[in-house]
């Protein structure tokens, strides 16, 4: 039965990618090399897994289609994950017309019709050389199986060949591809799903790619079309995208909603950008540099949630390093007693607690927090026995200790600070001589002498800690979770806070972060006014990069 092919092979078809997910990463280099593609096809797919998983055991075709679409949409990460639920929702869609308990050639043939006609409907600027390039092709191949009447093993086969020589030829159709030396990443991910959900239909191990270099006949052969095709390379010249952060979330519409007239709003503040799913429930995607201005508009439209905003430039970075490290590995390093994770949004950021001697650091911070799943993998990428978790936010501190107790690899405690200029001071007070314990008692208090404060803009009608009413648009105040100060500019807003916290109880000095929407100019007016109202403090001033905070500051 259909239904039991699918509940059987879709498992171990998204097993096969997050398997390849980092082979997939670095093939990543369109539309910007940020090395996320493998592991957003992964995770996915492994929500319709759950999803699928879900179901009564005599689910029919309908019930598993609807939750192959709502586990994709609900699950897709970044761009490609989001074209892969599509795709995903108009295959499950064709399926549902099928006439027999089992899947004929032509059924077959029918639902990738169905998906190459919701994917290309989804975006609204097709790139041939991409993932939609595989798609259309074995569909087309799927309706040449049909006219000729081959059998439904006969199909497959011919249609996994057909992914893997259409993989190989994504490098003469994207210029950016051939010049990095590398197939299309989503393609390529889509291919290997195919395979995967073929050889478990037909109860065949995946081979590893061998040395065969002539023209594809079965699946392996084509495997090594693919192969001989790539040779990664360091992209460390890439002057980067015109936009930086990709952001995307999951949207519970209004009665209503115009998605045509928002879809062109998200044309208007960057590309790549996609809103799929149907009313209410829809997956936004977009590259930007206004992340916040996104997520105004559509708030006014609706609720927002499962909110994640990643920095494609620190992305890329981080690609090239990974590529580099494999092509010339050093010696792995003795294990160390302690080693220490903080979450932290920003490149400024990042580059501060680095230097402080953080080993590895979680992309997330206020409305973008970390899962238990990127804190535990961030865990275990430390080389030490003993690691310390710092979750940087207050919404983050149960996600961190459930990772710390998930974790049976190592020994793990958390030291709950709660904003990154408490991560600063958490990592000053660090005595890599003494003891886990000891340090993680340090830690806590270095943390407690120190007082946060920072300046965003409201996003929606609230009060103040006076009960003043504070309006959509007003730049806030913020210290100790509560809101303090409210006014029209940044700069009046920041000053306004520290005089109020410095009047509360004085201290010595000033630890000041600018945010990636404040520029340097701005920022220096707000230093010097502060040395103006407070001349006895001492200004310990970076660049933070951090997103929707221009200013985030802590006083001790």
């Amino acid at each position: 039965m259909i239904t039991d092919v699918i509940r059987s092979c879709f498992p171990l078809a998204a097993q096969a990618v997050a398997d390849k997910a980092e082979e997939i990463n670095k093939l990543n280099v369109f539309p910007v090399p940020d090395g996320d593609t493998g592991t957003n096809m992964s995770l996915t797919l492994g929500t319709v897994v759950k999803e699928v998983e879900a179901l009564r055991a005599d689910a029919s075709m309908n019930d598993i289609a609807k939750a192959i679409t709502h586990g994709s949409l609900m699950g897709a990460r970044g761009n490609s994950g989001v074209i892969t639920s599509q795709i995903l929702r108009g295959v499950a869609e064709g399926l549902c017309d099928a006439k027999g308990k089992d899947a004929t050639t032509s059924d077959i043939a029918h639902a990738l019709r169905r998906g190459v006609k919701v994917a290309f409907q989804a975006v609204r600027k097709p790139v041939e050389g991409t993932i939609l390039t595989v798609l259309k092709d074995i569909s087309t191949k799927a309706d040449w199986c049909e006219k000729k009447k081959l059998s439904v093993d006969e199909c497959l086969d011919t249609i996994v060949v057909a992914a893997y020589e259409s993989v190989a030829r994504t490098p003469d159709l994207l210029p950016v591809l051939k010049e990095n030396g590398v197939v299309d990443s989503g393609a390529f991910g889509l291919a290997t799903f195919i395979d995967g959900f073929v050889n478990a239909y037909m109860g065949k191990d995946s081979t590893a790619f061998s040395n065969f270099k002539t023209t594809a006949e079965t699946p392996d052969q084509a495997k090594d079309v693919v192969a001989s095709r790539v040779d990664i390379e360091i992209n460390d010249d890439w002057e980067g995208s015109e936009y930086r952060y990709c952001t995307e979330f999951l949207f519970h519409a209004n009665e209503g909603f115009d998605r045509d007239a928002s879809l062109t709003f998200l044309t208007t503040m960057g590309d790549c950008e996609l809103l799929v799913g149907a009313q209410p429930d829809y997956k936004v995607h977009v590259h930007t540099n206004e992340p916040h201005r996104i997520l105004e508009h559509m708030l006014e439209r609706g609720q927002i949630f499962e909110v994640y905003i990643h920095n494609m430039d620190l992305e890329a970075q981080e690609r090239t390093e990974k590529i580099a490290a494999d092509k010339d590995k050093a010696p792995e390093e003795p294990e160390r007693n302690l080693g220490f994770v903080a979450v932290a949004s920003g490149a400024g950021q990042t580059e501060i607690l680095s230097s402080l001697g953080v080993d590895v650091i979680v992309s997330g911070g206020q409305t973008m927090n970390p899962s238990t799943a990127d804190i535990l993998a961030a865990i275990e990428q430390v080389n030490a026995r003993s690691v310390i978790v710092m979750p940087g936010n207050s919404n983050i501190v149960m996600a961190a200790e459930a990772a710390a107790g998930a974790c049976d690899s190592k020994e793990v405690r958390v030291v709950k600070a709660k904003s990154v200029p408490q991560e600063f001071s958490a990592m000053f007070a660090v005595d890599l001589e003494a003891s886990l314990e000891e340090n993680v008692e340090l830690m806590n208090e270095a943390i407690t002498l120190v007082r946060d404060g920072e300046v965003t803009q409201a996003v929606r009608d609230s009060a103040a800690a006076d009960g003043s009413p504070i309006h959509e648009g007003d730049i806030m105040g913020i210290a100790s979770g509560e809101i303090e100060v409210v006014g029209s500019a940044v700069d009046e807003v920041c000053i306004k806070l520290i005089n109020k916290m410095q009047a509360e109880e004085e201290g010595d000095t000033l630890t000041i972060l600018a945010g990636s929407d404040l520029d340097d100019e701005a920022f220096n007016k707000i230093l010097e006014a502060i040395k103006e109202e407070q001349p006895d403090i001492e200004i310990d001033p970076h660049r933070g990069e951090q997103p929707l905070y221009p200013i985030i500051f802590s006083i001790e």
